[in-house]
């Protein structure tokens, strides 16, 4: 079991449940929200538009998460500005910018210019999201490798958990995704890779294509190898797949030793198809009973992230030497 600081124990406390499980509500898309938004034309989304969505989302859905994760172009201080987050739900902020650089073969990650650890937690931040398009067989893998120790540092420096979310993705620029077999290699080793480099949470995605492998067997052989390649906590993205399939998914993963949830797009992505009073309709109705549901599931069989960390001892001069 790993020592943790006093203020990365804090903002795991304060972005998950009481029973020390993640059921994270991931809301910091953004291109993804353009397409979603208007998939005819996705530079027809205005900011307003895309604003005014997330404020939606979260004011319907946070109450029902144990935190929820934002982008700092779109929302973060937006639904701070507006009153839309409750005070005891967690905020974990992205700082990568969205997308990537460089060849689809050869993606390459960054921080947002201009956003920081430093100014997440400035604002309020419980916990910071890098996103990675990561596969370990690529040229750029070094250089990811580096992005996450650099923003481990800066996490450290200020005392913030730190969520990696790597995308794998497929070599071959003839293949849109992986083959099921290198999917559950690439997903696996990337765990065992990135989780050393000073991570505190892994936002994983599952480890095999279950439109290609439909055996729960096997998926719950592959979660356990992901748990084992994982030295922190993890939990399980969403990817779009459908609730009910998705709820399979978490199921199957919290009991190979997930730690929880950060899901997005299987609660609320058919709210982006509606407008005005039935959007709101349906985000208090259905999607909210969809993020209780998944919160729940996490609650009853999700493997506590208390496993792998404790406080240690804290003396009464503690503070004297805190962040020195």
């Amino acid at each position: 079991m790993r020592t943790l600081s006093i203020g990365k124990l804090r903002g795991l406390q304060q972005t998950s449940t009481p029973f020390h499980a993640i059921a994270v509500c991931a809301l910091d898309h953004r291109n993804n929200l353009r397409q979603l938004l208007h998939p005819e034309d996705p530079s027809a989304a205005t900011l307003e538009e895309m604003i005014a969505f997330k404020v939606d989302l979260v004011r319907a859905l946070a109450p029902a998460a144990s935190a929820v994760l934002l982008d700092p172009e779109w929302s973060a201080a937006q639904v701070v500005a507006e009153g839309a987050l409750p005070g005891a739900t967690g905020m974990i902020v992205a700082v990568e910018a969205t997308g990537y650089t460089g060849n689809p073969d050869a993606r390459e990650s960054r921080v947002l210019p201009g956003w920081s650890v430093a100014k997440a937690k400035a604002m309020g931040a419980s916990a910071v999201k890098l996103l990675a398009y990561y596969h370990p067989q690529s040229s750029t893998a070094a250089y990811l490798e580096d992005l996450v120790r650099s923003v481990a540092a800066d996490c450290q420096a200020h005392d913030l958990p730190l969520f990696v979310e790597p995308l794998a993705y497929s070599l071959d620029p003839a293949k849109k995704k992986l083959d099921p077999d290198e999917r559950r290699r690439v997903v696996i080793e990337t765990a065992r890779r990135l989780t050393p480099l000073g991570v505190d949470v892994l936002k994983a995605e599952f480890p095999l294509d279950v439109s290609a492998v439909t055996d729960e067997d096997e998926w719950y052989a592959a979660c356990v190898e992901l748990s084992q390649a994982s030295a922190v906590p993890w939990v399980l993205l969403s990817a779009a797949v459908g609730i009910e399939t998705y709820l399979r998914q978490v199921t199957v993963a919290c009991r190979a030793g997930a730690s929880g949830v950060a899901v997005g797009r299987a609660v609320w992505k058919e709210a982006a198809e509606l407008k005005g009073q039935a959007r709101i309709d349906f985000l208090n109705g259905e999607a909210r009973r969809r993020m209780e549901r998944t919160t729940a599931l996490v609650n009853a069989l999700a493997r506590p992230w208390t496993d792998f960390y404790t406080a240690g001892a804290v003396t009464a001069d503690w503070y004297k030497g805190y962040q020195e």
